[in-house]
């Protein structure tokens, strides 16, 4: 987050406003309206670049199950990346379309991607992760406080610390049971020598 990249307000409206056709279904394993390859493409296009079957296939969705929601974000996140800043920035493709995909699956793990167009929160989080994954920072903050609000808002962060907490908390429980059986058995011992 070391460069300074557009106002948030005017990404998370655009989020807001996201188009019917990017809300659409993603075709998955042949039902689906939108090939989300080919909108990554454009995108890659947009940018000045062009992508590989190779890169391509990553945004193929096999399974509805596994692969729905992840390719919904994707839509959601090239209407994002499509804003005329970053178009503008001259970033380069490859770079971009590896974020997206990273991005997608992150955030597809823990959020449904209707929310990232619904909920302001989840808004802020989407244009936020993005940004950040592309080296830069909301217009008029710093990397110290533009990191501090990512980290507050981020679900796949809360998730991080709650699964971390359940480990802290199950390895407490193992060893005041590890104690409770030595104190018991020095007990043991001691009435056995007695």
């Amino acid at each position: 987050m070391n460069h300074a990249g557009p106002d948030l307000e005017t990404l998370t409206r655009r989020l807001a406003e996201t188009p019917p056709d990017f809300l659409d279904e993603p075709r998955v394993a042949g039902s689906g309206r939108v090939a989300v390859p080919a909108l990554v493409n454009d995108l890659a296009r947009m940018l000045g670049g062009r992508m590989g079957l190779e890169v391509l296939e990553r945004f193929e969705g096999q399974s509805a199950r596994n692969d729905r929601n992840r390719l919904a974000v994707t839509m959601i996140g090239a209407w994002l990346l499509a804003d005329h800043w970053f178009l503008a920035q001259r970033c380069d493709p490859g770079s971009v379309v590896q974020a997206l995909a990273e991005v997608a699956a992150e955030l597809a793990a823990a959020t449904p991607a209707h929310r990232f167009v619904a909920d302001p929160e989840r808004r802020e989080e989407l244009a936020r992760t993005m940004m950040a994954r592309l080296g830069y920072r909301p217009a008029g903050e710093t990397p110290a406080q533009a990191t501090d609000r990512l980290a507050a808002i981020s679900a796949t962060e809360r998730r991080r610390l709650l699964e971390a907490s359940r480990a802290a908390e199950q390895r407490a429980r193992e060893i005041r049971e590890a104690l409770a059986r030595k104190a018991a058995a020095e007990s043991a011992d001691k009435w056995t020598r007695e």
